[in-house]
Parts: structure tokens; sequence; C-alpha cells
């Protein structure tokens, strides 16, 4: 549980820890060779801990300290993985590339972790078809088989970003040349490429929805840094804005989150951006934007609709928001109506919401990663204390999220469970 002590005024520095998205498919990228990896920048959270025990399960070497993870591979082995760690989080489906690619077969059950609906497989299973899978079975669990691996030109049915990661780390070591096209081009897909190219592969068109692979017979280790967490930075953003502070949030290049500017604009956010930094200002007044509509990348990204909301309810007007990718995306805002916004949801994947609200603290739940970050900020402007639950899927995001904060004047304690009784 998180407690928090509401409308502090946030000043200071921060630096944004590495991109979870990112590291989660660079540490199973690791495993495409069999010398040493080294990871610079890693933040220390559970999503991170829980993929180390997987590929620990396989006969894989990894010493994880100081922000740094040291990775060998070199007998990489085909061995049964535990489906509680599976279970855990979705992005255990991106052991398939690397591991296909190396031992040609991978069984595993359904990946968990997600509270958002149903993820399809389908473009999983489309892409490592055409690059020489074969389906033993997809219905309780997902099993593959790879006799050799092949070249192909690949079409996505989707632009889904784990599905993509798949087919690259599957394709740097087919042989031959192979077109990735209407490919998702988030920044952590393009911190993947730039991972495997630096390991000696032959990806271009990063940053676009074409990619051309040349294969490899073999990719090299490497010693590289992993980008910072533009997710975190556009929610360290927020929290400046909502408290009426003035806060520097460094380590990230800003590029990555153009839609996410050009909504403050809309606003009237006083803010300065600069390559790597952006100094967020105090703002008097919000105005509500022009409705908020999630995309795949370089639109407004889906996990910081949430965050973002919360800035809704401080600005003068009717916002809108529109989350076209996934359902159950939404079900925060009934925690954010408990606190006194104002918020008409018109279905799944539409709301409005009507500002400016004064919340105030009461006893609210995070129910997914994302959303977790939007409870905190909404405790960050209510009055008085704010107490939130389930942090352990904040934990799975964000780096020490509440010591970061108090270190900008934040005023959030932790409570272990075992005393939130006492609470």
């Amino acid at each position: 549980m998180f407690i928090i002590e509401g409308q502090k005024k946030l000043q200071g520095q921060i630096t944004v820890s590495g991109s979870k998205n990112a590291v989660l498919p660079i540490i199973c990228a690791s495993l495409l060779t069999k010398e040493k990896i080294i990871l610079n920048n890693v933040p220390h959270i559970s999503d991170v801990d829980t993929m180390l025990k997987i590929i620990q399960s396989l006969g894989v070497k990894t010493h994880f300290e100081n922000h740094q993870i040291t990775i060998e591979a070199s007998d990489l082995q085909l061995k049964s993985i535990d489906d509680h760690l599976v279970n855990k989080m979705r992005a255990s489906i991106l052991l398939f590339g690397p591991v296909l690619a190396r031992l040609g077969e991978l069984d595993l059950s359904f990946p968990g972790g997600c509270v958002l609906g149903k993820r399809s497989i389908h473009s999983h299973t489309y892409a490592m078809q055409k690059l020489g899978a074969e389906i033993i079975q997809q219905d309780t669990r997902i099993h593959l088989k790879v006799n050799k691996l092949q070249s192909s030109n690949v079409i996505m049915p989707e632009m889904s970003v784990t599905a993509t990661e798949n087919a690259i780390m599957m394709a740097v070591l087919a042989p031959g040349i192979t077109e990735l096209k209407l490919v998702a081009c988030e920044p952590h897909i393009q911190d993947l490429c730039h991972f495997l190219n630096s390991m000696g592969a032959k990806i271009s068109g990063i940053g676009t929805h074409y990619l051309k692979i040349e294969g490899v017979e073999t990719l090299k280790g490497t010693n590289y840094t992993v980008t910072g967490d533009y997710l975190e930075a556009g929610t360290f953003a927020i929290a400046g804005l909502i408290t009426q502070g003035e806060i520097e949030i460094n380590g990230i290049p800003t590029w990555q989150l153009d839609s996410f500017w050009q909504k403050l604009d809309e606003m009237g956010a006083n803010y300065l951006l600069e390559e790597n930094r952006v100094i967020i200002k105090k703002t008097e007044l919000f105005k509500a934007p022009t409705p908020l509509k999630t995309s795949v990348f370089p639109g407004f990204a889906t996990d910081l609709q949430a965050p973002f909301s919360v800035l809704l309810t401080q600005a003068e007007g009717e916002s809108q928001i529109f989350e076209t990718l996934f359902e159950g995306r939404l079900n925060y805002l009934f925690e954010l109506e408990k606190m006194g916004a104002k918020i008409e949801i018109l279905n799944p994947h539409q709301a409005k919401i009507f500002g400016k609200r004064n919340l105030k603290g009461v006893p609210i739940a995070s129910i997914d990663i994302r959303a977790g970050s939007a409870m905190v900020l909404a405790g960050l402007v209510a009055e008085g204390i704010t107490h939130i639950s389930n942090t352990k899927y904040i934990d799975r995001g964000y780096e020490n999220i509440e010591g970061k904060l108090n270190s900008l004047g934040a005023n959030i304690k932790r409570v272990d469970d075992d005393d939130c009784s006492k609470h």
C-alpha cells in the first residue's frame, strides 16, 4: 500500500530509469548469442526480476547489480519453464523469437500478467510461421517448432509491439533477406533493433513501419545502455504540472514523446523542451484539449492515457478520451470517481471528463501498471490522505516511484502487507 499526503508542490531534478518495455525484449534477445552481454541502465523492477528467473531456468547465467545485468547464454537449454513465472507477465511471450532461433523449439503456457483483456497471439504465430515455425499446439499452451529458419516477406496482421519484436529476433538469424512490413515502431522496438545491430545484426529501416533484415550466421556479445523510459518521463511531467511545481526531468530522448507534448500545448501547459531533458514549469490554468485518442507510435501512447486523464480532471471544460487499443483500459476511472472526479463513461473505449474538479483522498486501488501510476498522480493532487492498494502492479513498471517523487517534495509512505491493517 502507498499512503500519500496530497497537495505537495514538487520541485527539483530527477532522472528517469531505463525503459521497462525496452529492457524486457533486450534481455530475451541476449539469448541469441553464446557470448557475454552487458546491459546498463536497467531498472530495478519486478518484471525484470521475473524475466531473469525465467531465462535462468533455461540454463542462462545472469548477474544483476547496480542497474547492470550480465547475461551468458552459452549453455542455453530446452527445459520446462515454470508456468507460474510465465503467468506473471505478458512479456514472457518474447522468449519465442530467440529460443526458436537458437534451439528450434519452445513450449510455453499462455503468458499472463495482463488485466486489460485477452490479447490474441495470432500476429506472433503468423509472423513466426512465415519465418519457418510450425504450430504444434496453441489452445491451452503455445508449442512451436522450427526445423530450419527461413527468410520471408512478412506483412504483419496488426502493428503489435511484441509480435514485431519476436519477428525481428527470429529474422536476424534467418539466412537471406527478410522484409517486415506494417511493423510497430515504438521507441522500445527501435532500442531492440539498435541493440541487435550492436551484436552484429543487419537491420535497416529502424523507426519506420518497414524493416529490412539481412540474416547473419551468428551474433556477438556487446555492452549496451538501455534507453530511458519515456512513459516514466511523461508520468513525472504530469506530476509536476498537477502539483503546480517546477521540475527538471533528465535521461529521456524527448522526441519519443512528441504526441504527448502536443497535447500539453493544447492545454496551455508551460514547459521547456531540450534534446534529453524537459523542464516543467508552473501552469496556472489548463484548458480541455481536443479528444485524446490513443494510437500506435508516433501517436499518443496508450500507456500514458490513464496518467494523462488525471491531468484532465484539473482542466477547465469537457475532455474526451478514446482508448483504441485495449479493453479494460478505462476501469481506473471508477477509482477517480471515488475521489470526486466527474466522469461519464460512454462505453468500454470512450469517456468524458469534466473539470476542473478538486479530488479528495480516499482508499483506492491500482488495477494495472499504468492505472497504478495514475492513482499515484491522483493522490499527489488530492486534498487529504490517499491510500492506494495493490502496489505490486506499480512495482512491475516503475522503479522506486515513491522515492523519486519524495525526492521532489512528495509525501508518500510505502506500507507492507503486514502493516496495512493498522492504516
